[in-house]
């Protein structure tokens, strides 16, 4: 069967990780460009002032992707570049910038899939308690506005949130992000509300503000794949198991609230006494209409008889790579939501650089993005409704705490120089999308 004949193509990144221009044409600061000044939280000690300088060449990148036949392409704005304070005054050069962009996407037949926020909190709302203050879902509530007065005419994809299981884990619970914190559960359960709330406002916005907006959130996925058929249930079950000790990371936290319009209630249980008030009125809100579901996927978990082989194939980072954790993940989404999935991001990390012929030869991730779309088509073929596919990313950038070792993109990008080079893997996906993953 395949996929279907209008199943979109696209390339993914993120404003802090390619933009650069950190403090330019009135851009204030985000919690990022805080966390990498402090100098001390960055594996290469680096900082996003730069990065790809994607801010300065916009019109060569967006023509990059056009020359490699992508369909789609998925970016998140900066709020700290569109607004310049916490009452949301508008900064117009900032603006300025995502109409060109958007422009030059048109321009080609690109379509823009529009991420709200992607982890760049302004400073000036960290300096208010950020997530952690009840009135943060307002302050995002105006920033959409904001952008969809602006954007709505002609961008029609929104994503309200970018994995927000990592941006409140990893940056206030394990501190190993922005803003740095190590929270206890309770903050952890009033921060998450207050996302929930947020996406529930953002999208009230999209409804009324851009009528015909399709509208969705995007979650970070580490799918359970059954070592066994025997599994299959147990490895659902585990998929979206929500507890206090690990809520934060769970699937269910998110999506639950979002789309079946209740928290798990075995969290509810176990915290009774520390969950944050909430009313039948802000769980309609959370649970308006969703038209998709965006999920990340990169590595899974066996469930089962299953131990881990040493020599087990990784990325650069270390993520073990999984193909089948695409599959299943699909499908227990697809089982418990009932809504259409793209995958939002999924891409592998190399040790890439320019060869002396000047080109970059990366055979494995063309190896390994192969393999993890033969598993989507597969999930497709069962029964799935997968709508798109984005890969992480479109050029390499800022890997967050990470720095710039990592190189994700199809386009490889010279720090020094900035000139890019599309991977022999950019050209091989080309063919891919031509021919809509007939030839994987």
């Amino acid at each position: 069967m395949g996929f279907n004949k209008d199943f979109v193509w696209g390339a993914a990144t993120a404003a802090f990780q390619i933009e650069g221009a950190w403090n330019e044409d009135g851009k204030v600061p985000s919690i990022w460009d805080v966390f990498c000044h402090e100098g001390s939280h960055i594996s290469d000690g680096s900082t996003g002032d730069v990065a790809c300088d994607h801010y300065h060449r916009v019109s060569q990148d967006v023509k990059l992707m056009a020359d490699l036949g992508l369909k789609a392409y998925r970016f998140s704005v900066s709020w700290p570049r569109v607004a310049s304070d916490i009452k949301g005054t508008e900064n117009p050069k900032g603006i300025a910038f995502y109409d060109r962009l958007i422009d030059e996407l048109l321009k080609y037949n690109i379509t823009p899939y529009m991420t709200l926020y992607h982890w760049d909190l302004p400073y000036y709302a960290y300096l208010r308690g950020g997530w952690l203050n009840p009135d943060s879902p307002d302050w995002f509530e105006g920033y959409t506005e904001l952008v969809a007065k602006h954007y709505g005419d002609r961008v029609k994809h929104f994503i309200t949130f970018n994995e927000p299981s990592v941006f409140t884990g990893c940056g206030m619970q394990l501190g190993e992000h922005a803003p740095g914190f190590k929270l206890d559960t309770r903050d952890l359960l009033h921060a998450g509300h207050s996302v929930h709330m947020a996406h529930g406002k953002a999208v009230r916005v999209l409804r009324n503000m851009v009528p015909d907006a399709k509208v969705g959130i995007t979650v970070a996925e580490m799918p359970a794949i059954p070592a066994s058929p025997a599994d299959e249930a147990t490895a659902y079950n585990e998929q979206f198991a929500c507890t206090k000790e690990r809520f934060i990371w769970s699937n269910a936290y998110w999506c639950d609230p979002i789309v079946l319009g209740s928290y798990p209630q075995t969290l509810l249980d176990e915290c009774r006494d520390i969950f944050p008030s909430f009313t039948d009125d802000d769980m309609k809100l959370i649970s308006q209409k969703t038209d998709f579901l965006g999920m990340n996927i990169y590595m899974g978990r066996y469930v089962g008889e299953w131990k881990r082989p040493f020599g087990m194939p990784h990325n650069e980072l270390g993520w073990d790579i999984k193909p089948e954790a695409m599959r299943w993940g699909v499908k227990h989404f697809y089982k418990r939501y009932k809504l259409p999935i793209y995958i939002t991001e999924n891409g592998l990390t190399c040790h890439d650089w320019v060869s002396l012929d000047g080109k970059v030869h990366d055979p494995n991730r063309i190896d390994f993005l192969n393999r993890y779309l033969r598993c989507l088509r597969q999930a497709a073929d069962e029964g799935c409704d997968v709508r798109g596919y984005f890969q992480w990313s479109f050029m390499d950038n800022f890997e967050w705490a990470a720095g710039y070792n990592p190189r994700f993109g199809m386009v490889y990008c010279d720090y020094q120089t900035l000139e890019r080079t599309p991977k022999d893997s950019a050209y091989w996906f080309k063919s891919v999308i031509e021919q809509n993953g007939e030839n994987l």
